[in-house]
């Protein structure tokens, strides 16, 4: 049977806890970073803060490195992108945990950045990989024309289409929302659409 309240903790869980990305590689918001026990068990060794608000906390052997974006379309976290992926790459270390405010549209930009750099991967692919292990990821299609044109750098093309955004009619005490419609542009990789 369908439980909104039920839906609606499993999202508030899922926002709160990590995600694993890679063996090494995790994704979250703000809050995870403030769990020192979960980072220890995690072997977190760098943290990438990519929030303007969040303060870096300071533990023993933890390193972090800050990315002051908003999470604005006009923000420019493509600017960021090639010394996160080159960060997050080096860190032999430990592991690493990228984290904005709620771990939907920033972090899992840098990370879908640094797993076309470094793993190789589309963007296609890149978002696949990371929606697979945090559903609830959301970026906004300012930093979405910065992974197309990232893309478009490492490859010479772009894997992914970008929808005009569909506008969610209008009810009462409701402001309108745009949600772009991500779509492979290769027929081989088609098997990505649901």
């Amino acid at each position: 049977m369908f439980s909104p309240s039920l839906c609606l903790r499993r999202q508030l869980l899922s926002l709160m806890s990590l995600s694993q990305i890679t063996p090494s590689l995790f994704l979250g918001g703000a809050d995870a970073s403030l769990n020192r026990a979960l980072l220890t068990r995690k072997g977190i060794t760098l943290i990438v803060n990519a929030t303007l608000s969040h303060s870096c906390p300071t533990y023993p052997g933890v390193e972090c490195v800050r990315v002051a974006v908003p999470d604005l379309p006009t923000a420019r976290l493509g600017e960021h992108f090639d010394r996160v992926a080159a960060r997050i790459h080096n860190n032999r270390a430990g592991g690493t945990l990228v984290h904005c405010a709620a771990g939907m549209s920033r972090s899992p930009a840098l990370i879908m950045a640094y797993l076309m750099k470094y793993k190789g991967v589309t963007l296609c692919q890149a978002h696949h990989w990371v929606r697979q292990s945090r559903p609830s990821i959301s970026l906004n299609a300012g930093f979405w024309d910065q992974l197309l044109d990232y893309e478009k750098r490492l490859y010479g093309k772009n894997t992914v289409k970008v929808a005009a955004p569909l506008e969610i009619p209008k009810t009462p005490k409701m402001v309108p929302r745009y949600i772009p419609r991500v779509f492979p542009s290769s027929p081989m990789l088609g098997w990505f659409r649901r």
